[in-house]
């Protein structure tokens, strides 16, 4: 009888020998399987648990002032020692303290009652960021009686340092000589967004500390305060050491001494040594008694 005529078997009949000896195959693979293994597969195997969704880096935002301050890139780059034994340091020193956005509403009189003299204020960030808390801590300190000053975070890639100072000097970084009123201050520290010298090569850094220090001065009379660490200044101006005779030095360095100083620099005017303690912020020193902190408010 032709192929094509024949019908089809009739369910429940017996199935052919090769079948059956393909089956038999792939038992014996099974069993083979299970022994180098060592684990018998279930009769039946449900359909795996979905897996849980990996999970996702928090994706880090293009500009973050709020997270930018004095001393915010100090310790990821230069770790921490150890706190100064104020006795052993060779000029009285004046406690105080810096602050930004990151701290909020601060309680100004119980920082007052604890023994803070002065403080530093983050105002401004590159040519379009105000901290939003800076009237509260700026009018705040100096109705506690401290004196107060505003420093602004650099960003030398981002704009001159002539528009960033005048950005500054707008927005909260002027300077008058009531005695309350300490000079404004640059921070310029490691780059919280990419390479450390803000891929500016030394000269050029250089010049955009000069532009932004010349054109505050213009603005208000005053050099400004320069807030720096000894190794990055050594990295990114190639220790430059032409600003010692006209701007104080604001070192920082967490450690029991403020060591050694960037070139041009014989003494420290500020010292920030910790980023904690007693104070709101990280904690500062004045390298001298409280008049002499007065009469350099005074200029």
């Amino acid at each position: 009888m032709p192929r094509s005529s024949r019908s089809a078997r009739p369910t429940g009949t017996t199935r052919r020998p090769g079948t059956r000896r393909r089956l038999s195959v792939l038992a014996v693979l099974a069993a083979a399987t299970a022994l180098v293994t060592g684990v018998t597969a279930p009769a039946y195997a449900a359909d795996p648990a979905p897996l849980a969704p990996a999970p996702t880096l928090e994706a880090r935002p293009a500009f973050h002032p709020d997270r930018d301050f004095a001393g915010s890139t100090v310790a990821a780059h230069e770790g921490r020692t150890g706190a100064p034994a104020l006795a052993t340091l060779a000029a009285t020193q004046t406690p105080g303290m810096d602050v930004a956005s990151y701290q909020g509403n601060i309680d100004w009189s119980t920082a007052a009652a604890n023994g803070a003299q002065f403080a530093y204020i983050k105002a401004t960030e590159g040519t379009s960021y105000t901290n939003p808390y800076f009237a509260q801590q700026y009018n705040g300190s100096y109705n506690a009686g401290l004196i107060r000053g505003a420093y602004h975070f650099a960003l030398p890639n981002n704009s001159s340092g002539a528009a960033q100072a005048n950005w500054f000097v707008d927005h909260g970084g002027g300077w008058s000589a009531d005695g309350a009123t300490l000079p404004p201050a640059l921070d310029i520290e490691y780059n919280p967004y990419g390479a450390s010298c803000y891929g500016l090569g030394q000269s050029a850094m250089v010049g955009w500390i000069r532009d932004f220090s010349n054109t505050v001065l213009n603005r208000t009379g005053r050099y400004p305060t320069i807030y720096t660490t000894t190794n990055w200044w050594a990295s990114c101006t190639g220790n430059y050491g032409g600003f010692g005779a006209t701007n104080p030095l604001w070192i920082a360095r967490y450690s029991s001494s403020a060591g050694t100083l960037p070139n041009g620099w014989g003494y420290q005017t500020f010292w920030q040594y910790a980023d904690s303690g007693t104070f709101p912020g990280d904690q500062d020193l004045f390298n001298g008694a409280a008049d002499r902190l007065s009469a350099l408010a005074l200029g």
